[in-house]
């Protein structure tokens, strides 16, 4: 299977923020973007994953069968700086909307909300409102949505940003076991993920638009 972006550009207000953006994923590999706050990483990340509508381009999905093209908003998990869950809900209700709203593409390797929950290392505290949890533990459970159903790409926004050093490396082993799979990973970061098969995009936003972008 592969992810392709072809000739992507997208704009902020009146102006494009990037331009001339095109890549191929294969199955196992990541792209890192890094570069300045402002610079596009987030509304890339956000275009490839039909949030936000390209300025021109496209991004397309071949399954490892080859059998057609898929639009790559349908075979994706985002996680952004929000972790999507209702604080009035508990963890296993929040995760079980998740599951069944999203279903499985191209398989069944989702695992059970408790598997999920100790994947992150939160075992056993499921059954506890969302918003009784910390700012660490809201996160984990946030991650553990990419678990509960599967997705062969993942769009990852920040997603170790104000964690401690052991989530780091949670995250970052999770991450890993996607990529072994055969998943794709796409992530903005400040901090190293430790990925393996990865390339990087530096994003130069506004000012970069007539030089290109790629690093």
């Amino acid at each position: 299977m592969h992810l392709d972006a072809v000739n992507l550009a997208a704009r902020r207000g009146e102006d494009l923020i990037f331009e001339g953006i095109s890549f191929r994923l294969e199955a196992g590999e990541a792209l890192v973007l890094t570069g300045k706050n402002g610079s596009g990483k987030s509304t890339l990340l956000r275009v490839i994953a039909g949030l936000l509508r390209p300025e021109k381009g496209s991004v397309r999905f071949t399954d490892s069968h080859g059998s057609g093209e898929r639009r790559a908003r349908e075979v994706s998990h985002y996680l952004g700086h929000r972790n999507a869950m209702k604080s009035e809900l508990t963890v296993s209700e929040n995760l079980a909307f998740w599951q069944s709203f999203l279903g499985d593409v191209l398989g069944s390797s989702d695992l059970s909300i408790e598997d999920a929950a100790e994947a992150v290392g939160l075992g056993g505290i499921t059954h506890l409102p969302f918003g009784y949890l910390s700012a660490g533990q809201q996160r984990r459970f946030a991650f553990a949505k990419l678990l509960v159903s599967y997705r062969p790409v993942w769009i990852l926004d920040e997603p170790t940003a104000a964690l401690d050093a052991s989530a780091d490396r949670l995250f970052a082993e999770l991450i890993g076991q996607h990529q072994k799979k055969g998943g794709i990973v796409l992530a903005a970061t400040h901090q190293p993920l430790g990925l393996e098969n990865a390339r990087e995009l530096r994003m130069t936003g506004f000012a970069g638009v007539s030089q290109g972008v790629w690093g």
